[in-house]
């Protein structure tokens, strides 16, 4: 089977696209799904931003699945204009809506915070209003107009099996010497 890169370019328009429970139902790309908002960070927040980040690290060190829920291949997160504004970017698995969904019951779940309470205007009812939270999030929302895969469509399920393959077939090669 041969893997062969893609792009998909994004249209501006969005009124087209299928509708979801909490608006437009952005395609799935060779990027598979996600978002970027860029939105104020409240003054004085950086520091607890970049805390934040240390704190999630550590609780993946200690629970390697604890955002295994969200399907993510990566998020980022960055800081930039002097720590006065933010940047998340995500790459997932599941349309907007799930996604959504997921992270408010499993931030509310395992009692871990976002680090979006850091941001100007973010709801503070967002654990019991995910309407809240995606209105927030499409109106800082900045779409993408074309997204890239090298390994296109591929899930984050489907590559950690491939890798337990490799790995496996790697121990069994290393036994026969």
């Amino acid at each position: 089977m041969e893997i062969r890169p893609q792009a998909v370019a994004i249209p501006k328009e969005t009124d087209h696209l299928e509708q979801g429970k909490y608006g437009p139902v952005f395609p799935k790309t060779p990027a598979c799904y996600g978002f970027t908002i860029i939105a104020p960070v409240k003054a004085g927040c950086g520091p607890t931003i970049r805390a934040h980040g240390r704190t999630l690290a550590r609780a993946l060190e200690q629970d390697p699945s604890l955002l295994a829920p969200l399907k993510l291949h990566y998020l980022r997160w960055v800081l930039f204009d002097d720590d006065t504004r933010f940047m998340y970017q995500g790459i997932f698995d599941t349309d907007f809506d799930k996604y959504t969904e997921d992270a408010v019951a499993l931030f509310s779940k395992s009692g871990v915070t976002t680090t979006f309470e850091n941001l100007e205007g973010f709801p503070e009812d967002w654990r019991t209003n995910p309407e809240a939270f995606v209105r927030y999030v499409r109106a800082h929302q900045c779409p993408s107009f074309i997204e890239y895969g090298e390994y296109p469509y591929v899930t984050a399920d489907e590559i950690k099996k491939a890798l337990r393959v490799r790995s496996a077939l790697s121990e069994v090669l290393d036994q026969m010497q």
